[in-house]
């Protein structure tokens, strides 16, 4: 099943996982909105892409930290749909740190809009767009760390407050719009390889055996099976078991 009838919005699209994740929508044939905090981030992305033959995929700048820059984001992308139908709230900002007094308060109020904030926010200005659709998904990479009583060994407090605000969204964002038909689903990873290059040969050959860490591939692959199900099919989260420890909290770092 391609989604070439699907039209895919995905926030922290510049780098990393969103990066490999617009890739993978792509070759899908979606059409495709994606965000960064610079317009120049997404504009490499959607370059990209156009390279490779896809033409459906627009750029633009959002400052998840900025409730402004989101209002923009959001009228700009309905300024050139009607419906969205598929919402990836995949940019957060990623903070690491020893105890609380390691990083500035800047640091602690901008982990915490960028991730908490920003994702209620754009989810808000976008939900009219979603709404339209016949088949609208809000899809949030949130973290091992929303995980109540789960433990990482170098993430910051404010890191887990803006997953855990994340996780509490989510599963209220669910309830509420669940008898509208939109289907709220949520990815709890722990740490993998989001750094990875999608067009580079490696990309293919990433080892995901029994023994191996959780790939970039295979939470990609979580993403597409929850929305390709049918309607009455709603997997509202995807949680995972990890045999390795902890290395880089890539998953879910600004874009």
């Amino acid at each position: 099943m391609n989604l070439t009838d699907r039209r895919v919005v995905i926030t922290g699209a510049g780098r990393d996982f969103g990066r490999a994740l617009a890739h993978h929508f792509a070759g899908l044939g979606a059409e495709l909105f994606l965000a960064a905090r610079s317009l120049e981030a997404a504009e490499r992305t959607r370059s990209e892409i156009r390279d490779r033959g896809h033409d459906r995929v627009h750029a633009f700048a959002c400052d998840l930290a900025d409730p402004a820059s989101i209002r923009e984001f959001a009228a700009a992308v309905g300024r050139r749909t009607d419906h969205v139908d598929v919402l990836v709230n995949n940019g957060a900002r990623w903070l690491e740190g020893p105890d609380l007094f390691s990083v500035s308060d800047e640091d602690v109020a901008d982990t915490v809009a960028s991730g908490s904030t920003g994702t209620i926010l754009v989810t808000k200005n976008l939900l009219p767009l979603l709404l339209a659709s016949d088949h609208p998904d809000v899809v949030t990479m949130v973290s091992v760390c929303g995980v109540p009583g789960a433990q990482h060994p170098v993430a910051h407090e404010a890191y887990y407050a803006a997953k855990h605000g994340q996780r509490g969204f989510t599963e209220a964002l669910s309830r509420r719009l669940r008898p509208q038909g939109v289907r709220v689903i949520s990815l709890f990873p722990p740490d993998f390889d989001s750094g990875r290059d999608p067009l580079s040969p490696e990309w293919d050959a990433t080892p995901r055996g029994a023994q191996d860490p959780l790939a970039a591939q295979s939470v990609i692959d979580c993403i597409t099976f929850a929305i390709r199900q049918p309607r009455d099919c709603y997997i509202n989260a995807f949680h995972f078991e990890s045999l390795h420890p902890s290395a880089t909290a890539g998953s879910t770092s600004p874009h």
